[in-house]
């Protein structure tokens, strides 16, 4: 793999091209980063268990997520430190800052290997992918891993260049923490392999081996929480397609560079981490295109390298390329971008007649986190939980056998439920299935809401001569106009 080629600037003006991509990345970023106060729920995870005690959290990475445990550490050091701020910006920043790393890193890679012009374009283009915008603006490890990977993967080109001990151990060291902050990023390293030219190989294995050696552990322990990826099916034929599409303008962009170092490192960079995923499917679904989010840095390069063939016309396509992504990038900036607003839903609580609540399914109790010192007077009593997150070392906490949430529920005269959107799976425990029961036997629906990724429904005690079937308990949280036409019948 070829060092800088000639005729690009000396090394003393290499920080220039990173600058100005580092620069527009944060104020892209920082532009409506609290997405008007919303938070998704797995940022509600990341600022649970990074506020709670050290025990506290090493007990529940020893049961649950142990593949982010560095990453929450850092950020209970950071919520210690920026005690009082923003909790929003506290969350969110980081993933901001290693954004604008990376925009950075892949300016003085494409420096390195295609010249100035082309490592500028690069860490623009990387700016302004959509994923890229989605996951600088949230409180999740995935931004800080992609900069690792893209500061890896230069350290690794410069290795190949100076071949000295030092060089190699400064790629292993900054590798290995990216691994440890999510064991996935190790799938760059078949693809690094892959550009590396024949000298560089036997050293380039030494630091695989000893990297994979250091994430032994990590990945021995996560594997022993494998119910953490239990939810993940099949890639649907909109992944699938999304990867399609990814790889394909990638691969448009590599055709015109031919045989460069550029294409040999950033194609596989792109393709790779993600196909790994998809391949193993049948053994084990677990693509999800966030896993491999580092894969973006590579088709930025291409997009960045292509750019720079275009001559005068690589103005205009920049302009049309821009305002195409306009929408999106507005969407993004909004809470109606990600899957759910634990936000809106515990506003939406907070207006409840209800002595009891119950999360269908458990988990959805994430939901109830945001606030870590509920007042009890104010919110109904959480009917099914046993001990909570922090107490059980779990993500969730930990519910009361079937039959005890049965008498709570039976003992209660109104109930409001906060649960996925109709239509989604069902989970078969014998606790959800004991909470649908008796909500369809024993309860009526009264008022229900939909929020952002939740749906709410307010019941109280049906008289004995309205209660439903038991066949018709089966069916959990009915959609919304079916349980309007009910609730017109009881009036």
């Amino acid at each position: 793999m070829p060092s800088t080629p000639s005729g690009t600037t000396p090394c003393a003006r290499l920080p220039r091209h990173a600058l100005v991509p580092a620069a527009f990345s944060l104020a892209l970023d920082l532009w409506g980063v609290r997405r008007d106060g919303s938070v998704w729920r797995d940022e509600v995870v990341t600022y649970d268990m990074a506020r709670r005690s050290l025990p506290d959290l090493w007990t529940a990475l020893g049961n649950a997520d142990a593949v982010h445990g560095l990453y929450y550490l850092f950020m209970h050091a950071l919520f210690r430190v920026f005690r009082g701020a923003d909790p929003l910006l506290v969350l969110r920043l980081p993933s901001v800052l290693a954004t604008a790393a990376a925009a950075a890193g892949l300016a003085l890679l494409g420096h390195r290997l295609a010249g100035p012009r082309a490592g500028l374009l690069a860490g623009l283009a990387f700016s302004v992918l959509p994923p890229v915008q989605r996951y600088a603006q949230e409180g999740r490890s995935y931004a800080v891993v992609c900069a690792l990977l893209v500061w890896a993967t230069y350290l690794l080109v410069r290795a190949t260049g100076r071949r000295t001990p030092g060089a190699w151990t400064a790629y292993g060291t900054v590798l290995l923490a990216a691994c440890w902050l999510h064991e996935f990023a190790v799938l760059a390293v078949p693809a690094h392999l892959a550009a590396l030219p024949r000298p560089a190989h036997r050293p380039a294995l030494r630091v695989a081996l000893v990297v994979c050696a250091g994430l032994a552990p990590l990945a021995a322990l996560s594997t022993r929480q494998s119910d953490q990826v239990s939810w993940i099916g099949g890639p649907g034929a909109g992944a699938l397609l999304g990867f399609a599409a990814v790889s394909a303008l990638a691969l448009a962009c590599a055709v015109p560079l031919r045989h460069g170092p550029l294409p040999r490192l950033a194609l596989p960079l792109t393709v790779l981490p993600g196909l790994t995923l998809i391949l193993l499917t049948p053994l084990k679904p677990l693509y999800v295109d966030r896993y491999v989010l580092y894969g973006h840095a590579g088709t930025a390069l291409l997009i960045g390298a292509a750019l720079e063939r275009l001559g005068r016309t690589r103005t205009l396509a920049v302009a049309t390329a821009v305002l195409a992504l306009l929408p999106v990038t507005l969407q993004l900036r909004t809470p109606q971008s990600r899957t759910d607003d634990a936000t809106a839903i515990s506003r939406a609580m907070s207006g409840a007649h209800a002595e009891g609540v119950l999360y269908l399914p458990s988990r959805r109790r994430v939901w109830s986190l945001l606030d870590p010192a509920p007042d009890s007077a104010r919110r109904p009593r959480d009917l099914a939980l046993d001990r909570g997150p922090a107490a059980s070392g779990t993500l969730y906490g930990t519910e009361v056998p079937a039959p005890v949430i049965r008498a709570r529920m039976l003992a209660t005269e109104r109930i409001v439920t906060v649960a996925d959107p109709a239509g989604q799976p069902l989970d078969r425990t014998p606790q959800e299935e004991v909470k649908r029961h008796v909500l369809a036997e024993s309860f009526v629906p009264t008022r229900v809401r939909q929020v952002q990724g939740a749906l709410i429904t307010e019941y109280t005690r049906a008289p004995s001569g309205a209660r439903r079937t038991a066949r018709q308990a089966t069916d959990g949280p009915q959609p919304p106009e079916d349980t309007r036409r009910h609730i017109q019948r009881r009036n």
